[in-house]
């Protein structure tokens, strides 16, 4: 049998073969949550996140101040990310409750309020470095392990607000005409504040850095 030499055509779909063979990267599962107690009001979020096996990978939870469910929603989902792009994760799927969220991140839905249009381009950025990611809807059952380490994360801070010496939210709220020094970090392009500074909606505040020693 007489062997006849590949053509161009034979060896592009050769190639093509052999690029279809190529086994998709393993993803991981993130399951999101954020909720706040007044709307907006003392805000936490809650993360799961499982390894290709399905297996515990980290769980994730923080108090991030007076916020809104959606603000507080879209600290989990960077929060998520930010886990993925340390680790070095390259394929994500992330689970959440919110479908506004889920809608925006998708394309579906416009981000029409300014507090939530940073937080979205900070996680569609995030998210477009991946190799891949993918968002969907799921329901609130389906989601109460997120759900339960966000309520944590709020009663934690609740906890720690009422114990002996700390300063009551009357006494607190009172003082707001007045400096004050409060702790945040700065991580992924945002500021988190690491304790609840009780001020109302819309007002303006001065914020000056002072880098904190690392200890």
């Amino acid at each position: 049998m007489v062997k006849r030499p590949q053509t161009q055509r034979g060896a592009r779909l050769f190639a093509d073969a052999h690029a279809e063979a190529k086994p998709a990267t393993a993803a991981y599962r993130a399951n999101i949550d954020g909720g706040s107690r007044g709307n907006p009001g003392p805000a936490a979020y809650g993360v799961v996140i499982r390894d290709p096996r399905g297996e515990i990978a980290a769980r994730l939870k923080k108090y991030i101040g007076r916020m809104t469910n959606n603000v507080a929603e879209y600290y989990g989902l960077i929060a998520a990310l930010d886990y993925a792009q340390s680790k070095g994760i390259r394929a994500l799927r992330v689970e959440s409750d919110s479908e506004l969220l889920v809608k925006q991140m998708s394309g579906q839905y416009k981000v029409k309020n300014a507090d939530l249009q940073p937080l979205f381009e900070r996680a569609k950025k995030m998210s477009q470095a991946l190799e891949s990611f993918r968002i969907e809807h799921v329901y609130r059952e389906q989601n109460r392990e997120a759900d339960a380490l966000a309520n944590e994360a709020l009663d934690e801070t609740s906890g720690a607000s009422s114990a002996p010496g700390a300063p009551s939210k009357a006494k607190a709220n009172s003082a707001n005409s007045e400096p004050r020094r409060i702790r945040a970090r700065f991580r992924s392009g945002i500021l988190y504040l690491l304790e609840d500074v009780g001020l109302p909606d819309g007002i303006e505040v001065e914020v000056q850095l002072h880098p904190l020693p690392k200890a």
